[in-house]
Parts: C-alpha cells; structure tokens; sequence
C-alpha cells in the first residue's frame, strides 16, 4: 500500500534468524508470514525473501502513489520462487467518487478490469482478488455503492472478492467508534468478501518484529480477518510510540542481507494460508 514497510535489522532479528524463521513460519499450520510493498523488490533479491517469507503482495494496476506497476509479469518468478500471493487492485478515494452521479457504474467497470488484470497475469478463476481500500473510518454512501459494485461484479466472473482495509477503531462523535472492516461486513447484505485488514497500532501489533509466536490475522481486532498487515513502514509515530524501539533507527525495517540505503522496505503480513489468495482453491498443477 502507500505505506511501504521495511523488514528486519540484524538488531531486531537479535534471537531469530532469517533461515530459521522461514522453518518456523512453515511449521505453524494457521499462521504464515508475508510482505506486500508497492515496487516489486527484484529478481535477484526473491532468494532471500523466499526464506523468510511465504507469500507476497501483488498488484494487478498502478499501487497507491506509483506512477506505473512494476509487478507486471512477474507473476512466473515469483511462483516459480515458491511464493503465495495477495492479488491486489487499487480501488478509488472518496474525492474520486462524491462528485460521481453514479460510483455503481465506476465499481462495475473497475471489477471488469481488474478481472481482465487477474486473468492476463495468469490467476486462474477463484482467486481472490482484494481491493485496497485506504481511507478509514464508517464509509460514506458513495464508497459503499462503489466498494459493492465491485465486489459484485468480480464474484459474478468467477474470480473471490476481498478488501483491504482497516482494522483500527475510529473514534466518532458522541465517543463511538467504527471499524472499517466491521462496517464493510455488516452492511455487506450476504455478500462474500474476504478481508486483509491494517492495523499496525501497538498493541495488538507486535511492531516492526516477528516473534517466536507469529501473531494470527485473529488477533488484529478483527477476528474473521484473513489477513493481518501488523507493521507498515514508515511507522506510523501515533500508534507505534510504544514499540518504536521494535523498528530501525530510520523508522523502517530492513531485511538481512541488503544495506540500509538503497535497501527493499515492505509491510509485514500475517495470514491463514501461504497462499491467501488461492485460500480453499483447489489448483491443478501448472
């Protein structure tokens, strides 16, 4: 997403190693880690990510403040490198759509392409494909319209529809508070959606480390999530202050074996599956 997160200095791995923690991940049946960030990290650098991680983000058009998809046709290294996926589609801001007469007919022809993404990367049908959705809170009329325009139309392609968003409660007037995946959920009229929620505030999140026991997209605050992005780099200062010592010095992580400068930054991720976007798909082998 926008907030592109860092993995792992050598402080922070001070008890676990990279190898290692790939064995762990492995032999955890309902708990596997991954990364999403919004520039594909290179071909050269999917070795040393594969040993510590089992799936990764990826992104079907342009990621939120990208200019282009560096992740086009990458689909085979990374596959063939031995990694799961979270299929990615970024979705609309709200100046986008309240000033639309209609965003029902923008969700619609949003699914189709993503659809069309999905199926010339090579995702088969029945992969679920999440829409990022970054902006938090109760959502407003046109982002609901929107949001279940597109879930509808990607479910009647045959291809699972997700959404990305946040697991934070947001504070409202009269002291409530709302959180986004709940409201997406609870208005959803029987509709299907996986969720991949963002919730880096510390606590739940354990910040910019993996401990011994992976935390569970279950414990994000939201307990039907599938996924749990649990730090984002740069940290977020608001929520992160009691973990801050968890994150490198520069407020992002990085992962051993590349340099700080210059270095690959990602989100950490929590999953049920190692492959959350083919979760319950029976595939036939390539």
């Amino acid at each position: 997403m926008r907030r592109s997160f860092s993995l792992f200095s050598a402080a922070i791995f001070s008890t676990v190693s990279l190898a290692s923690l790939g064995a762990r991940v492995l032999a955890v049946p309902r708990s596997y880690l991954g990364f999403d960030r919004n520039k594909y990290p290179g071909d050269a650098a999917l070795g040393v990510l594969r040993k510590a991680f089992s799936f990764c983000g990826y992104w079907l058009n342009t990621p939120p403040g990208e200019t282009s998809n560096t992740w086009q046709g990458k689909r085979e290294a990374l596959h063939s490198s031995g990694f799961g996926f979270i299929v990615l589609f970024n979705g609309r801001q709200d100046r986008e759509l309240k000033s639309l007469p209609n965003p029902i007919a923008l969700g619609t022809r949003d699914s189709a392409v993503a659809v069309e993404s999905a199926r010339k990367e090579g995702f088969p049908v029945g992969t679920i494909i999440f829409l990022d959705q970054e902006e938090g809170g109760r959502m407003l009329p046109e982002q609901r319209a929107y949001v279940y325009a597109w879930v509808d139309g990607v479910s009647a392609s045959g291809y699972r529809a997700g959404v990305y968003c946040s697991g934070i409660p947001a504070k409202e007037s009269g002291g409530a508070t709302v959180i986004t995946a709940n409201d997406l959920r609870d208005n959803a009229q029987g509709r299907e959606i996986f969720f991949f929620v963002y919730n880096d505030s510390c606590p739940p999140s354990p910040g910019c480390t993996v401990p011994r026991n992976l935390p569970s997209p279950h414990q994000s605050g939201v307990p039907f999530a599938s996924i749990w992005q649990f730090a984002q780099s740069p940290r977020r200062p608001e929520v992160t202050a009691s973990c801050s010592s968890k994150y490198d010095a520069d407020g992002n992580c990085y992962p051993l074996s590349f340099q700080r400068t210059g270095g690959i930054d990602i989100d950490l991720d929590s999953a049920t599956s190692p492959d959350p976007s083919s979760d319950g798909l029976v595939l036939t082998p390539d």
